[in-house]
């Protein structure tokens, strides 16, 4: 059964606010976002204020990594302070994986989200150099060290953090994915829209390691115009085939639509497809 989500919207001021919403619409889950004030580390250890408020509407909770998150950075004072963050958000995600054990009977791995950083670029009279693979041999000792660093963190937890598709892997991005998948505590995540909207190039190397796929973002999408955080309904996508996808893997999938308008119609579409709570 796919267990169907919420993003933490920017029209709610209040983590009660996304909780309603959620309870409300009959979703399973919120994905706490890290980009927003209120989710920063911080707050997030106050997971006993969490834990309660979450228990008060029967749901539970997962986090989505601060965007700009990029613990190859060659400045070490800036990697080592996104690598506390992994670090601590790990320590959260564990003790918020009562709630997980609760509400969702089938006990899907519990996720962090997480984006590839591409690193700065210089630009020369004839192309773009991205800095990262000129210096890949830095770039891939950075993430021997996060690799292991997380697979010391997360133990036996059943914990994964889920490498998110954005605007298109890079030769090197794919290379450092694929050793992170090398190891048990690093999954991937295919928002299906991020991929419609840049002509679908990410979707080989995520067929390619599908087996590895836990965690959906689901939007509509078109490519030309690239629009994205769609309605379901409302773009190209071909919805059903990327739903029986994630249900043959038993991925939660978040409705990454951006606005609570949005995310009603999402819902609704569901409804309507007799998809929900299948």
């Amino acid at each position: 059964m796919i267990h169907f989500g919420m993003l933490t919207l920017i029209e709610n001021h209040t983590l009660q606010d996304n909780i309603d919403l959620c309870e409300s619409l009959g979703l399973r889950f919120i994905e706490l976002n890290m980009n927003f004030p209120e989710y920063q580390t911080d707050e997030l250890q106050k997971t006993d204020e969490l834990i309660r408020a979450a228990e008060k509407a029967g749901i539970y909770f997962t986090i989505h990594l601060d965007e700009n998150l990029n613990i190859a950075d060659f400045n070490r004072l800036v990697s080592d302070a996104y690598l506390e963050t992994v670090r601590q958000s790990v320590a959260v995600s564990q003790k918020l994986m009562a709630l997980r054990d609760r509400y969702d009977p089938e006990r899907r791995p519990l996720t962090l989200n997480m984006h590839m950083n591409p690193g700065i670029y210089i630009t020369l009279p004839d192309r773009k150099v991205q800095m990262y693979e000129r210096d890949f041999e830095t770039y891939m000792k950075s993430f021997a060290a996060f690799r292991s660093l997380c697979e010391e963190w997360i133990g036996e937890a059943d914990i994964r953090i889920a490498v998110e598709n954005t605007d298109g892997f890079r030769s090197y991005e794919k290379e450092a994915i694929r050793y992170l998948l090398e190891s048990p505590v690093f999954g991937l995540t295919w928002d299906i829209g991020h991929s419609k909207a840049i002509h679908e190039t990410d979707v080989p190397f995520i067929t390619e390691h599908q087996d590895r796929l836990i965690h959906f973002h689901i939007h509509d999408a078109t490519e030309t115009p690239a629009k994205n955080h769609l309605a379901l309904g409302d773009g190209e996508l071909d919805l059903m085939a990327r739903l029986q996808l994630a249900a043959q893997r038993n991925a939660r999938c978040v409705l990454e639509t951006k606005t609570i308008e949005a995310l009603k119609k999402s819902v609704a579409w569901l409804k309507e497809h007799q998809l929900w709570n299948t």
